[in-house]
């Protein structure tokens, strides 16, 4: 697999902060084009599908913004046709569902295998989610998975193993040490927290008082880029993108305020610019560990 993602400058490694275009449904954004608002506030580039309009490409290009897609692959052969449409897009990378996490052995290394092949052949980095409802949905089998094919390389969408597979249940310390081959092959991270309950919660200004899942996910994001900085050259760069969902398909909570209404828990536009604050303090951590 082409394995990080290179801007082709001298620059030392560095975090980049992409914002979803998925979040964007039923954001709150201050009052200008999107594009604009997220230039505007300092994200780096944009995470979109696996196709994008030349119109909203060229948007893009001006306002100085990269552009990362998201996809999924279902059966070997789409993955080749999948990379090579968003390589001749121009896309910097890319993540990946990966299957739907009922494939027994042979399957999912078909998968893995045909998702290797067509990063390597169209020039793409392919970063496969750690997500529910696809192969890489628990953690035994991730691990193993890295040991099989040690040049995966992971979008590290932590919340759903931390809630899906209860990290802190059994011992958060124990599954932390377990993973360590997944944070050494970390390239991507979709920024959302979950506790134990519920797999996206509002933060408030992020402080960890008196709330130690948010501390948790401090630690699992800057284990992942210290592993990222232990192998990474000049213009390598992780992508930290803030994913932030609606409550139309159960992500964002719906609270009933003081008058009654029901509402969104928190302003995901404000929670999105607070995780690339803790990102970029993580990342400053890692740098300080790396050294």
């Amino acid at each position: 697999m082409i394995a990080n993602t290179n801007d082709g400058s001298s620059r030392p490694p560095r975090l980049s902060c992409y914002m979803s275009e998925l979040a964007l449904n039923d954001m709150r954004i201050p009052g200008q084009s999107a594009l604009d608002a997220i230039q505007a506030a300092g994200y780096d580039g944009i995470q979109v599908g696996d196709t994008i309009s030349p119109e909203a490409r060229d948007a893009c290009h001006r306002l100085g913004l990269s552009i990362a897609g998201s996809a999924r692959v279902n059966l070997p052969a789409e993955a080749d046709t999948l990379a090579a449409r968003m390589a001749d897009a121009g896309f910097a990378c890319a993540t990946l569902h990966l299957g739907w996490g009922m494939e027994d052995d042979d399957a999912a290394r078909a998968l893995i295998e045909a998702v290797l092949k067509a990063s390597e052949k169209h020039r793409l980095p392919l970063y496969i989610e750690t997500h529910r409802a696809t192969v890489f949905q628990d953690i035994w089998r991730t691990v193993q998975f890295t040991r099989w094919y040690p040049e995966l390389r992971f979008n590290g969408d932590f919340s759903h193993w931390y809630t899906g597979q209860e990290l802190v249940y059994g011992g958060f310390e124990n599954k932390f040490k377990f993973l360590e081959p997944v944070f050494e092959r970390v390239r991507f991270l979709h920024g959302r927290i979950g506790n134990p309950g519920c797999i996206q919660v509002d933060i408030g200004d992020g402080e960890v008082d008196n709330q130690p899942f948010v501390a948790h996910f401090r630690e699992l994001w800057t284990a992942s880029m210290a592993g990222f900085l232990q192998s990474a050259g000049p213009g390598d760069y992780l992508i930290f993108s803030p994913e932030l969902l609606a409550s139309g398909i159960y992500y964002a909570r719906l609270v009933r305020d003081a008058e009654g209404n029901v509402r969104e828990e928190g302003d995901r536009w404000q929670q999105s610019l607070v995780l690339c604050r803790i990102a970029r303090e993580c990342f400053a951590q890692a740098s300080e560990r790396t050294s």
